[in-house]
């Protein structure tokens, strides 16, 4: 626990693996932590036909890298040979590790995007430190990985790897190590949440080194420890390090269908969301290169002001200046995006493209592969919270039955052509429904109970926001919990002090998709009124953030009488609603209806 501490705070144990018939296994210097379990996994390989001596693996395990002076240079290269993006924040399962530096002749092996989480704590930092400080370093372990894999940092250049174990470059990684308790127990919960800015996708590029021996922009990794007995959050001891509007997001995404290029050329003619994503790109080059001319065309639409931003780029940038988006082209405009928006530096501006407004042009079925596929997935995922006969696809970018069985109950869903075939209808449905998806699910304001209300801090709150979000303050509100400070665990249900009088408000969550012009069209408002209601500068919005909606008071409400088969699910479809609000309206704290119950219903 202490960084000024020069003793070896573990016990070295090696561990031999022998029987007959197989090779064996010899893992050397094993730290075991005192009330700390290791878990150490081993393969034994069987030995071939005519073998004469048994072959042995050795692994040297050693010191976590916090107590060693190696220096870190975790950082992104100079602009013209920086990385470009793929579309979506995905988990690669499994990821690909170089087993040293990036030009070295090492090999490469494969694990589970856990596992290998789960081995670069252990292999890191003490499993012995307070859980706060386990988890800020996992996220970051975490994020770190992810940006790699987002900005396919290595695969750019040419490499056939992810990561490298070199924390040099990376982060640690013993390939047959062991793995401890507390660490397999966090990741377990959260290896698929991670850092970034709000209102940006990107994974946020979480630098760190051991802040004694070694010091740089990003975390201490021993500077954790001291936050964390201080009392602070997770993510209030990352937000020390990095900035303070950065939050924990997920993604749900687990794939190894990692490439960003389409596949073929974009030229004259050629339309969708990788015109859009090239077209996106370009203009965000065009505020450090403004010789590159502006693009007047419709997004999506492959026009000739496209062509001639691309011939400019391709004559700024040395390559064959021909107007059409090759490989080479596709890689550079990327790899010049990913530089100007620094996505792989502490000052990242990130990006919160996501799937566009314009649908992918490629036509899918059952048999098809890559990154649309894993755009169509998405989208059918976000659709099944919403139509119940729509089943959720996995989301690994391959089409198999289950996505086109996902397809076609959607397809029955919209009454189009039950094919399978995702075209452009089915396309221009999907995402008429994902833009759509929050103008009938209106979250209203919880029902307060005789002094207060109870409220689940989730990922990016604060305690301001949420004072301004109940009408309240910041010292009421810690007053009420008995907070001595502004730290937060997501997770964590405040009590919130009750208004005085009746807010004329409901809550509205942000959705993909959603602005603050079709947010107060959709509630009859205007974006000034919202603005000046929630205390916003400026209109961006970010997914998941409670949004106050002025609303006129009125208790309108209908009844509806509970008959057989009656599910809240089934009644607050029918009347346009939700379940929360009819839950909110009634009083009810579950979701079991009797026959014969008389329910108010919201609005109409």
């Amino acid at each position: 626990m202490n960084e000024d501490f020069t003793g070896t705070p573990f016990v070295s144990y090696n561990v031999l693996a022998q029987a007959e018939g197989f090779d064996s296994v010899y893992v050397a210097d094993i730290p075991i932590y005192d009330g700390e379990e290791a878990v150490l996994p081993v393969t034994l390989v069987p030995m071939q036909a005519g073998q004469g001596r048994q072959v042995q693996t050795q692994i040297a395990v050693g010191a976590p890298a916090v107590s060693m002076s190696g220096e870190r240079r975790q950082e992104g290269p100079a602009p013209e040979d920086s990385s470009y993006v793929l579309r979506q924040v995905v988990i690669p399962n499994p990821i690909t590790v170089h087993l040293g530096t990036p030009a070295s002749s090492a090999s490469n092996v494969q694990v589970t995007f856990p596992d290998y989480v789960k081995n670069v704590a252990s292999s890191e930092i003490y499993p012995t430190w307070p859980e706060a400080a386990l988890r800020a370093n996992i996220y970051a372990i975490i994020t770190f990985a992810l940006n790699r894999v987002y900005t396919e940092w290595y695969r750019s250049k040419g490499y056939s790897f992810d990561i490298t174990n070199s924390t040099a470059y990376d982060q640690a990684f013993v390939y047959g190590r062991p793995i401890y308790g507390s660490i397999s127990r966090i990741v377990d919960e959260i290896f698929n949440e991670y850092v970034r800015r709000k209102g940006q996708s990107a994974p946020y590029f979480t630098s760190f080194c051991n802040g004694t021996t070694a010091t740089c922009q990003g975390l201490s990794q021993w500077g954790t420890v001291t936050l964390a007995e201080q009392g602070k959050t997770p993510l209030a001891i990352l937000r020390t390090y990095y900035p303070d509007d950065i939050e924990i997001a997920e993604t749900n995404i687990m794939t190894n269908m990692l490439s960003s290029y389409p596949g073929t050329p974009l030229r004259v003619g050629s339309s969708g969301l990788d015109v859009q994503t090239i077209q996106t790109y370009l203009g965000r080059i065009r505020r450090n290169y403004p010789a590159i001319p502006v693009i007047t065309d419709a997004p999506g639409t492959f026009g000739e002001s496209t062509r001639a931003a691309v011939t400019k780029f391709q004559s700024v940038f040395n390559l064959a200046s021909d107007g059409i988006v090759g490989k080479s082209t596709w890689y550079k405009i990327s790899s010049l995006y990913s530089a100007v928006a620094r996505l792989a530096e502490l000052d990242s501006e990130g990006i919160s493209l996501g799937i566009g407004t314009v649908p992918p042009n490629a036509i899918l079925r059952q048999g098809s592969r890559g990154q649309d596929v894993i755009t169509l997935q998405y989208l059918l995922d976000v659709a099944s919270e919403y139509y119940a006969s729509v089943p959720a696809p996995d989301q690994d970018g391959i089409f198999g039955s289950g996505t086109r069985e996902s397809v076609m109950a959607f397809q029955r869903a919209m009454n189009i052509a039950a094919d399978g075939i995702v075209g452009q209808v089915t396309w221009r449905k999907l995402y008429d429904v994902y833009h759509g998806i929050g103008e009938n699910v209106p979250v209203p304001p919880p029902s307060p109970g005789p002094s207060y209300t109870e409220y689940t801090v989730r990922p990016g709150d604060s305690l301001w926001l949420i004072a301004q979000r109940y009408n309240t303050t910041v010292e009421a509100i810690k007053s009420l919990n008995g907070l001595t400070s502004d730290a937060l665990d997501v997770g964590r249900v405040l009590r919130i002090p009750a208004a005085q009088t009746s807010p004329s408000y409901t809550e509205y969550t942000v959705r993909p998709g959603d602005s603050l012009w079709l947010i107060a069209r959709r509630y009859g408002t205007t974006v000034e009124a919202i603005k000046s209601l929630n205390g916003l500068a400026s209109d961006a919005l970010d997914v998941g953030w409670v949004l106050r909606i002025p609303t006129a008071q009125s208790g309108d409400y209908g009844e509806y009488t509970v008959r057989a088969g009656d599910t809240l699910w089934v009644i607050a479809r029918r009347f346009g609603t939700t379940v929360e609000a009819i839950k909110s309206l009634n009083g009810l704290t579950s979701d079991l209806l009797s026959i014969g119950q008389v329910l108010r219903i919201p609005g109409r």
